[in-house]
């Protein structure tokens, strides 16, 4: 059966705007606490209480009937958005924006027409990494890339403005259980004469060779997942997003416009089906070694598994992204900061001449070691 499919673009379920109760100008929300701060005026605003996960403002959706009959129209809302043509990122549009730099890649990006339909979130990771702090992280992991250009060192001596971004993923929940059958290998060693030559002479030896024994095994192994994260987007690399992780995802809040003030938020452009599979491949995995824990030995043959999910269920979340792009000899380089940890991913573009000059360097100090050692 043919899925149907959900528009990609971005949520504008609530104003990305919210007006300062004491001077009327905009609000953001302010990183590491729970309400708005006016950059006009300084007055700050709370934000409505925060749910966090497993209180009731935040659902896990059965997904059995989404993989049949897809989203349900009653969960998704509209919006505008403006969609990169480099990196295909799809990026939530203001009120009043037509155009922009693209957060991820710094290529310049212009709204499309018209709006669009898309899941809504159920729940958000607000940011408590600041920007100057997030800037200094960045600096400290530029720093120790001796091999980068030198114009790295200047993007970031020059405080180059971070973009803050909500960036979509899906968690999955599920139960398993997994019959399986495989091999147990034991290690034994057996003791054998080998002629080897020692000081011009030969002579005969002990040696201890190392075999497997392996025997057939059968079992069963059990284990409940919970909040299997996947990018639900394309703009990133796989493996920079996954060098940001661990996520504490037992902060996560019910989803609230008010925490995207004066942050931009990307649209998903993964859709459920395909992160249901990534999803259940990095399960899998798992299964593997619980399987290989339960088979014991020294080493392990796995032969046939046979999982079953049940009580699958998902949700729709926002996780706080710093990002920064910085262009090099005509490519785009992208650096990104977790908004809760830290912790730094980026592209590392390499500098062709600090590489000739390592290895002349390279060449000098061994010529030198072998002029002494003559």
């Amino acid at each position: 059966m043919k899925l149907p499919q959900v528009p990609r673009a971005v949520r504008r379920d609530t104003p990305s705007v919210y007006p300062c109760e004491a001077c009327g100008a905009d609000l953001r929300f302010n990183p590491g606490e729970t309400r708005m701060v006016c950059d006009h005026c300084g007055h700050m605003q709370d934000i409505p209480a925060i749910t966090h996960r497993g209180e009731s403002g935040l659902r896990e959706l059965p997904l059995a009937p989404v993989l049949v009959q897809g989203l349900p129209e009653t969960e998704s809302i509209g919006q505008r958005h403006l969609s990169c043509p480099n990196c295909s990122a799809q990026i939530e549009l203001g009120p009043d924006q037509q155009a922009t730099e693209c957060p991820f890649c710094a290529t310049p990006i212009v709204a499309e027409a018209g709006g669009a339909r898309q899941f809504a979130p159920q729940g958000v990771l607000p940011f408590t990494v600041t920007e100057t702090e997030a800037r200094a992280a960045l600096t400290k992991w530029l720093k120790g890339r001796w091999f980068a250009p030198n114009g790295l060192a200047e993007f970031a001596r020059k405080g180059r403005r971070m973009t803050g971004v909500y960036a979509p993923f899906w968690t999955f929940d599920a139960r398993s259980r997994t019959r399986y059958s495989g091999q147990r290998g034991d290690y034994y060693y057996e003791t054998r004469l080998v002629t080897v030559d020692e000081n011009g002479q030969t002579v005969r030896r002990e040696e201890q060779e190392r075999r497997i024994r392996w025997t057939p095994v059968t079992g069963q192994v059990a284990r409940d997942f919970d909040d299997v994260l996947v990018y639900a987007a394309r703009s990133l690399p796989d493996d920079h997003v996954g060098r940001l992780h661990p996520w504490n995802l037992s902060r996560v809040a019910a989803y609230d416009g008010s925490f995207l003030a004066g942050f931009s938020a990307e649209s998903y452009t993964v859709e459920i089906p395909e992160a249901h599979h990534q999803a259940q491949a990095k399960m899998l995995q798992v299964i593997q070694s619980d399987i290989r824990r339960d088979i014991g030995g020294d080493t392990q043959r796995l032969g046939v598994m046979d999982p079953q999910f049940h009580d699958e269920t998902f949700k729709h979340i926002l996780l706080p992204i710093w990002s920064a792009a910085y262009r090099f000899q005509g490519r785009s380089y992208r650096f990104i900061v977790n908004g809760q940890t830290g912790v730094v991913s980026g592209d590392r573009p390499w500098s062709a001449w600090k590489i000739a000059l390592a290895a002349l360097l390279a060449a000098l100090v061994a010529g030198v070691l072998f002029y002494i050692a003559r």
